[in-house]
């Protein structure tokens, strides 16, 4: 998915629910960031890992959700800069996840946006993010966040109506694009 040029505007950052905090990432994070993770469903996280984000997120772009009663972190999004095949000075939205425990608070949304906003701001050229079709209550927050499918293989297309279906919408109501750059 890519983030269109014509959405250059800043992503509105929720209020949390009650009880939820935003907050970069801290020295001392990595070992709960890798726990998160592992609760996300990411079971072979680990300090290599985390390290690999850490080398490529933006400063004061690894963002996290923290429970405030229990200081535990409890979602996670990373703006990366990460150059790939279709964006060579690209920035990523990487590794979004939240604990199974807390889902449904619109935490995800929340750090979602925060990392978009973070890579807007770096000014890359191009935005994107990877996931995984499956994956779909993410690819819903995308979507709602203002994020696009990008069609840049033939059978793109037929995955997309695929996400459709298990979303719930119409695949003709999506704005795409087969461009890098966007719409």
């Amino acid at each position: 998915m890519i983030w269109p040029c014509a959405r250059r505007a800043m992503p509105i950052i929720p209020e949390l629910a009650q009880g939820y905090s935003l907050r970069t990432y801290h020295e001392g994070d990595v070992a709960p960031y890798i726990e998160l993770l592992r609760r996300a469903g990411f079971s072979n996280w680990d300090a290599a890992k985390a390290q690999a984000v850490l080398d490529t997120v933006h400063a004061n772009g690894l963002f996290f959700v923290i429970h405030d009663a229990t200081q535990t972190l409890v979602a996670t999004a990373a703006a990366q800069n990460k150059a790939r095949q279709f964006h060579p000075a690209g920035g990523e939205l990487g590794w979004v996840a939240a604990d199974p425990q807390h889902r449904g608070k619109g935490l995800g949304y929340a750090v979602c946006a925060a990392a978009t906003r973070r890579l807007i701001e770096a000014g890359h050229p191009t935005l994107y993010l990877l996931t995984d079709d499956f994956r779909l209550p993410a690819i819903r927050v995308y979507l709602r966040l203002g994020w696009i499918p990008f069609l840049y293989t033939a059978e793109m297309e037929e995955r997309w109506r695929a996400v459709c279906f298990g979303l719930g919408i119409e695949f003709a109501d999506l704005d795409v694009t087969t461009s890098p750059a966007g719409l």
